[in-house]
Order: structure tokens, then C-alpha cells, then sequence
């Protein structure tokens, strides 16, 4: 197991330890394999999301079976996608747990999806793992639902903190995606931190998603001449904000969170995302010895690919729900969800991960930046 990330051994270690157990068995620990299921947005708009955590936790399921699986059983890996449509998660996760019986779910990506699902998980007292879900309602839906990424009060308040100290901009212009609650929350607390640290919010301008003319709300920030946009929409509007906003001479720093982690953001954006800053959850430029392994196995799985921070958050939770069964010796509620509660100080691929009391992450952001048609590393930050 030399070879083997941390977590990977840990969880292969505790499997041998709870192979034979001592108490009979629960009802959900049946004969057979561990069924886990994942919803995800595998066609439409916010495919780039949906496939790069499918990925991910597929990965981390090739890898768990390839050395016995979770408590001598093999895993079972079941995907819904929702195509990117509203209401697709709620009916994907009840097919999930009512016709598949799985024990427990991975998903989903933006904040939207987690909330449509995660109220039948609570429901079920099936537990579920958001992977990229940063909005702070979603763990609030319920004591089963948990995440794997940090959420948006610590995101916004970085991404205010390099706008300010890194960037050196005092006047910042909003452009939110009224109808996604993870731009809402993510400009919520963007405004409240910069304006705390003594900056200015010159403008909070509005669109829905999927628009695509947004030179309106451009114009109008440049006749106020901001320093910088905080844009905190995700990655397909992102990127046509940025060419519309080059297109009318805004040449200054236009900023995101990690909705524009996505290869489309420099497939669509070209030039005009050169420059530009986000946040995200990983990079690939980290020399820790787990984050290069798992990039090496990444491509050898999936054609020379680069994972990004999603298909790395996809395997993390994957690898965090497969080290809480075998803590918990039994895949059945409630002691699959102590032991997700219990979880501390886990060696993901994304950062050491602890869960708190609300059922959130505590781990590292990281600030990268669009150079020469890829992205780069610029800076980690520490809650």
C-alpha cells in the first residue's frame, strides 16, 4: 500500500480490520455489493461540472474494488445524470435510494441541484455529499446532508481579500446571477467583506442564466469605472462576460469564484479570460506528493487528461465516504452518518479535510489566474 495515496491506505487498512465483523449484521449491510450513487449534470449546459466529478469518484471507485473494496464488498457505483435541468436532481436521487437502495449519495455540483436533492436525502435518512456545492443552505437542509468543498462565506471572503490586498482595487463593480443561489451568496459576501475592509461597490449589476448579451450591464459599469468585476456566475456566462467586457475596452481585472473551473472557461473566453482570477479547490501545480499521484493516475485512467478541481473534489468524496464506512463497520444509518460527522483531519487530494458542526469542510482555497491559454497557481489561503 506504499504506493497508495494516505486516505486510499487508511481506508484499505480499516476494511481488513472490519472484514470479519463482530455483531451481526445491519439491514442495509445485505450480502452484495455497496451500492453508492451519484447525480450529476453529465449532458447540458453545466456538463463540464457534471462529467469532471463523475470522473473523480469513478476513479476512486476503480481503485477502492481494484484492492477488495469497502469492508470486503464491492462498490456499486450508480449515476443519474439530471441534464442540467432544474428539477432533474429530486426525481434523480429518489430513483436512487427507492429503486437502487443505494446507502448513501455523491452529488451534486452547483449549489441548485444540492438543494432540489438533498431534502429527499434528509427524508430518506439517506446520507449525501455535495462535491462543488459552496451555498451554506445547502448542509443546512439536514443532519445527512454534508459536503465536500468549502462553502461561499469563506470563498467570498478570499476572494474580497485578494481583490483589496492583492489586486489593490478600492472599487469593485457586482455582476450576479440573480436566478443561481450560489452567485447570490457568493456576491453577498463578497460585498460585505471588501466594504468592511474599506472598499467600494460601485455597481451590482444582474442577469439569469443562460443569457448571452450582457453588454447592458457592461456598459454600465464602465461609465463608472470600477477597478475590478467580481462576476459570480459560473463558467459558460463567465466567459462571454469577459470577451463582451474586452470587446468595450474594460481592460481591468474581472475576478470569479469556482463556478468558472471548467476547460470550456478558456474554450469559450479565448484572450479575453487571459488574465482574469478565480477560486478554486486545487491545482494541479501543487507538488504535495498525494495531489501528483493522483494527477498521474488520472491520466493513465482517462487519455493524458489533467483533472481539475471538480474531478479532484469527485474523488475526495468518494474517498471520505468510503473511509466513513469503514469507521463505521456497516453502511446503515445512523452510524454511516456519526461516523461522516466524526470525520477529521482526512488527507484528500483537495487538502486535509475536518468536518464541523454544521456538516461543512474546513480546508484550503487556492487563487489561480488564466496565463497563456492555461491556468496557473497564484496563491493558497488557510481558513
Amino acid at each position: 500500500m506504499r504506493h497508495l495515496p494516505l486516505a486510499v491506505a487508511r481506508t484499505l487498512t480499516r476494511c481488513a480490520l472490519f472484514f470479519l465483523p463482530l455483531a451481526p449484521l445491519a439491514a442495509a449491510d445485505v450480502p452484495g455489493p455497496i451500492k453508492i450513487g451519484q447525480y450529476a449534470s453529465l449532458t447540458g449546459k453545466e456538463a463540464s461540472f457534471g462529467q469532471a466529478s463523475h470522473r473523480g469518484v469513478a476513479l476512486a471507485v476503480d481503485e477502492l474494488n481494484a484492492h477488495g473494496g469497502i469492508l470486503g464488498r464491492e462498490v456499486e457505483f450508480l449515476v443519474e445524470d439530471i441534464q442540467s435541468k432544474p428539477g432533474e436532481s429530486a426525481t434523480a436521487v429518489k430513483k436512487l435510494i427507492s429503486r437502487d437502495e443505494v446507502v448513501a449519495v455523491l452529488g451534486g455540483n452547483a449549489s441548485t441541484n444540492s438543494l432540489e436533492a438533498a431534502p429527499v436525502c434528509q427524508a430518506a435518512h439517506v446520507p449525501m455529499i455535495a462535491i462543488s456545492s459552496t451555498n451554506p443552505k445547502v448542509t443546512a437542509m439536514g443532519s445527512y446532508i454534508f459536503r465536500a468543498c468549502f462553502i461561499d462565506s469563506f470563498q467570498g471572503a478570499v476572494l474580497a481579500k485578494f481583490s483589496h490586498d492583492t489586486l489593490h482595487a478600492k472599487r469593485v463593480a457586482l455582476l450576479t446571477s440573480v436566478s443561481a443561489p450560489y452567485s447570490v451568496g457568493l456576491s453577498r459576501v463578497f460585498r460585505e467583506r471588501f466594504t468592511a475592509a474599506g472598499g467600494e461597490i460601485v455597481a451590482e449589476q444582474k442577469y439569469t442564466e443562460g443569457d448571452k448579451d450582457f453588454r447592458a450591464q457592461l456598459t454600465a459599469i464602465k461609465a463608472l469605472a470600477p477597478d475590478a468585476i467580481a462576476a459570480t456566475g459560473y463558467y459558460a456566462e463567465a466567459a462571454l462576460i469577459c470577451r463582451q467586457a474586452r470587446d468595450l475596452g474594460l481592460d481591468i481585472p474581472i475576478i470569479g469564484g469556482d463556478g468558472w473551473e471548467a476547460p470550456q472557461l478558456i474554450y469559450l473566453g479565448g484572450a479575453a479570460v487571459e488574465g482574469t482570477y478565480y477560486s478554486t479547490h486545487y491545482s494541479a501545480e501543487s507538488p504535495a506528493p498525494e495531489v501528483q499521484l493522483f494527477i498521474k493516475k488520472f491520466r493513465a485512467r482517462y487519455d493524458g487528461e489533467t483533472p481539475d478541481a471538480v474531478a479532484a473534489l469527485g474523488y475526495d468524496a468518494m474517498m471520505l465516504l468510503a473511509d466513513a464506512i469503514t469507521r463505521a463497520g456497516t453502511t446503515a444509518e445512523p452510524r454511516l452518518r456519526d461516523a461522516l460527522a466524526a470525520t477529521t483531519d482526512f488527507p484528500g487530494v483537495t487538502g486535509r479535510t475536518t468536518i464541523d458542526a454544521e456538516r461543512n469542510t474546513s480546508k484550503p482555497a487556492i487563487i489561480v489566474t488564466v496565463k497563456n491559454g492555461h491556468v496557473q497557481f497564484v496563491a493558497a489561503v488557510t481558513p
